[in-house]
């Protein structure tokens, strides 16, 4: 071959190794770990900030890789057809074809992907300088692309504005946490802890309070000495404290400062007029977001509220251990009564209690029933079946078969689920 054909042999391998730049660096840029990166970036390494620059402007950064990966592989092919048409004559045509696409996908495509993958933060470390480069280079071309994307999009109702993400920071972190779990770097329990504080921001007060029916206060009006033996006989700590009607909540006892009243020279327990302890009760909306209750409580330094609904009227009570609970688990020590109300049968099946949570079944079985529109496993039978269903009915849904094994008026009490994915 003459010089010029060499050189025309060099100028296509050349472009192929750019290709294989651009191909290897989307690669490495999109898979590369930011917390990694943040780490570097903290501990001073230039470098880590020029790739966290490139993240953060992911939709400029791929629209130019793009441009510049598809200029360099037609430019590439171009030369690479008129090469073999000076060597084979019109049969060069088929043969740079064969050839072409070869050596693309191989060396410009899979190999820098897979070496990419390989260690995607060491990776975009090398590359983050020339690339910023080069993407600040072709940006003005690539914008314009990518506006005309923009508005040819909007023709067909589809909007996608620059900064859009497709997931959000606590998807994103969920479903890391899940595909960890799957991998088995992660445990269950440690998976459940840290979709529980993600939850938060997405659930309210009242998908975790104690309802006012099983709520255990104390008559105001009752006499001192019964007083006494309901909290003594009581497991909480805090117990709400009304007059006329249960739903009249006037204040709320702490144990310890009953204790101290009695203990502060008390002749006569006779005497001891519980409002003179009781502290003003603290009503929170329904519809508060947990988040926002747990950082309510922190701030307050308290441990208790009353739940209202948009009518003023009691619908229950919450704690700050109800909040934790749904990031750590149950939290249970010697004094508290076993609320768990769930039995495995010799059948496989399970007997839970109606009012049990959703969260705390699937949490408990790994199961993944829906409790969006039911916070109870009772509710979300009554929400299904648009009904209240009689003893003994049984009804299929989610993968699972739920009989009716109790119900007191319009309530089910309990319920047996067996799970037909066994």
């Amino acid at each position: 071959m003459t010089t010029t054909l060499w050189i025309l042999v060099g100028v296509i391998l050349g472009l192929i190794i750019l290709s294989g730049f651009f191909s290897g660096s989307e690669t490495a840029l999109t898979a590369a770990s930011r917390a990694r990166i943040f780490s570097l970036q903290k501990a001073g390494d230039q470098r880590a900030n020029l790739v966290t620059l490139l993240i953060n402007r992911r939709d400029q950064l791929i629209s130019a890789l793009l441009f510049a990966n598809n200029l360099v592989n037609i430019l590439a092919s171009v030369l690479a057809t008129s090469l073999f048409l000076k060597l084979f004559g019109e049969a060069g045509i088929v043969y740079a074809t064969v050839v072409m696409t070869l050596v693309v996908v191989i060396f410009a495509e899979v190999l820098p992907k897979f070496w990419a993958i390989s260690d995607p933060d060491k990776f975009s470390l090398v590359v983050a300088s020339p690339l910023r480069m080069i993407v600040l280079a072709i940006s003005p071309l690539s914008n314009l692309i990518m506006k005309l994307v923009r508005s040819l999009l909007r023709l067909f109702g589809i909007k996608f504005e620059e900064g859009n993400q497709l997931l959000s920071a606590h998807e994103e972190l969920r479903g890391t946490v899940e595909v960890l779990h799957q991998d088995g770097a992660v445990f269950k329990d440690d998976r459940d802890r840290l979709g529980g504080l993600l939850d938060l921001q997405d659930m309210e007060v009242s998908d975790v309070m104690i309802h006012r029916t099983n709520m255990v206060s104390i008559n105001a009006d009752d006499s001192p000495e019964d007083i006494v033996k309901q909290i003594l006989n009581s497991p909480y700590t805090r117990l709400p404290v009304w007059r006329e009607e249960s739903e009249n909540i006037i204040g709320v006892v702490h144990s310890k400062d009953f204790l101290r009243a009695i203990a502060g020279g008390a002749k006569d327990i006779s005497s001891l007029n519980i409002m003179n302890i009781a502290s003003q009760p603290w009503f929170v909306p329904e519809t508060t977001a947990l988040q926002y209750q747990l950082n309510a409580f922190l701030r307050r330094k308290s441990h208790f509220a009353l739940v209202v609904d948009e009518y003023g009227e009691v619908e229950g009570l919450v704690t700050l251990e109800d909040i934790l609970e749904e990031i750590v688990g149950q939290i249970a020590d010697e004094h508290d009564i076993d609320m768990q109300g769930l039995e495995s049968q010799a059948d496989g099946s399970i007997i839970v209690d109606g009012s049990m949570p959703v969260r705390d079944l699937n949490r408990a079985l790994d199961w993944n029933l829906p409790d969006e529109e039911a916070t109870t496993i009772a509710g979300l039978v009554i929400h299904e079946v648009k009904m209240i269903p009689d003893e003994k009915q049984t009804f299929t849904f989610y993968g699972k078969r739920f009989v009716v094994a109790a119900r007191e008026k319009n309530r089910i009490t309990r319920l047996q689920i067996r799970n037909l994915g066994n």
